[in-house]
């Protein structure tokens, strides 16, 4: 059975129902259809954010916005420029949702539930009257004539003009690199490091305001970081993969990071503190309490780590375990032996090559109404909502240019 539309968006995904109901109502006489290949529509809404939805983050400045961007920052900033994380917010206060923004700038629903961003997007749909097919799965996508043809296992389609919003779907790369479209291959991006080491073990749970840099190259990051039972995860390593996620890649995620576990203090500046200390305190135990904004028990393990007793008065600290100290503190090496990715927060650097997309319209530059949204292309971001607005900012330019 052929079924006919103006305009087909494959991909019931965040960026696939944003993009339809901003056309239909752009364009209220379009005929248009959503096909989804699960059983399901917007199933990764339903728990990213721990089933909160974190729908964008309170950066209302495009140029900051897009430094938010390891690819894509260049691309993003004309079309963050029309439509940025401020107009996100008045977008679903329009369609009757308010966001708030918690203290990391994080904005989620009110409600706390992604279920309210869910029911929206449904509701939208259904008053829209757009076609919401699920269990579509693409067999094929071909053009004839001036109209494109879609083959799904159970039904053939026509329309004049197709979207492609299905995010990391490999199966769908593979069909538009059929089409002449460059795929730059996915890597993992957005990852927690595996390290084992004595100095960690017994800290699960303990997080620190650092600096990192991964040795040998130019990544560094800096930001919260949090001791795990495989390791180390938190902002500052989140940052560091998603920056990094070519290059640790390579490196096939074995590699050495130095962390300065008092983030913007020099082994300079804190050997100074600790000879203050070491005059001041002279008769108290070095590892009995932090003097630096770490808890006692990551200074207890790192002073342990510097060849220091557990007993040891600071009057009787030797050169040596004060320099040790100095270089645990502000230069801790970790060899870090793998990653850990969250299954259901999987963010992917990867896709359609940038230079084959016209960011003012996001049609392809290679084929006419075809037409690309969110997460397909090699555009990703760290985490903190910046997924979401750019599946946002590229439904929107596309449903203001067809």
């Amino acid at each position: 059975m052929n079924q006919n539309f103006d305009i087909i968006i494959v991909g019931g995904g965040a960026a696939g129902f944003f993009t339809a109901i901003n056309i239909v109502e752009k364009n209220p006489k379009l005929k248009v259809a959503i096909l989804e290949r699960g059983n399901e529509v917007l199933s990764k809404v339903r728990i990213s954010g721990g089933g909160r939805c974190n729908v964008t983050h309170a950066c209302f400045e495009p140029n900051e916005l897009v430094k938010f961007y390891p690819r894509g920052e260049k691309e993003l900033r004309g079309p963050f420029h029309q439509f940025c994380s401020g107009d996100t917010v008045e977008w679903f206060s329009n369609h009757g949702v308010e966001l708030k923004i918690e203290d990391d700038g994080r904005m989620f629903p009110v409600s706390n539930s992604s279920q309210t961003i869910i029911d929206c997007f449904i509701e939208a749909t259904q008053k829209l009257k757009i076609t919401v097919l699920t269990g579509q799965s693409l067999k094929s996508i071909f053009k004839k004539e001036n109209f494109w043809k879609i083959e799904t296992q159970s039904n053939n389609f026509t329309a004049e003009k197709i979207i492609l919003a299905t995010g990391s779907n490999p199966k769908i790369w593979e069909m538009v690199q059929t089409l002449g479209h460059t795929i730059v291959t996915p890597v993992p991006s957005l990852f927690t490091f595996n390290i084992k080491d004595s100095r960690i073990k017994e800290l699960p749970g303990v997080s620190a305001q650092v600096s990192v840099k991964v040795k040998d190259t130019k990544l560094t990051s800096t930001g919260p970081l949090l001791i795990t039972h495989w390791g180390m995860s938190g902002p500052a390593i989140l940052k560091l993969s998603a920056w990094g996620a070519r290059i640790l890649s390579e490196k096939k995620y074995q590699f050495t990071i130095f962390i300065n576990w008092l983030n913007d203090l020099d082994a300079e500046d804190s050997e100074k503190i600790l000879k203050n200390l070491k005059q001041e305190h002279a008769k108290k135990m070095v590892s009995k309490k932090s003097p630096f904004e770490i808890t006692n028990r990551l200074w207890e393990s790192l002073v342990l780590a510097s060849g220091i007793s557990a007993e040891t008065k600071w009057a009787d600290l030797s050169k040596v375990q004060m320099q040790n100290l100095v270089n645990q503190l502000t230069n801790s090496s970790f060899q870090v032996n793998g990653k850990s990715t969250f299954k259901e927060e999987f963010v992917t650097a990867g896709g359609i090559d940038l230079k084959e997309i016209n960011f003012k319209t996001m049609e392809s530059k290679l084929h006419k109404n075809l037409y690309f949204a969110g997460e397909i292309v090699n555009i990703d971001a760290i985490t903190g909502g910046f997924n979401f607005q750019n599946a946002w900012t590229s439904g929107f330019i596309l449903a203001s240019n067809l």
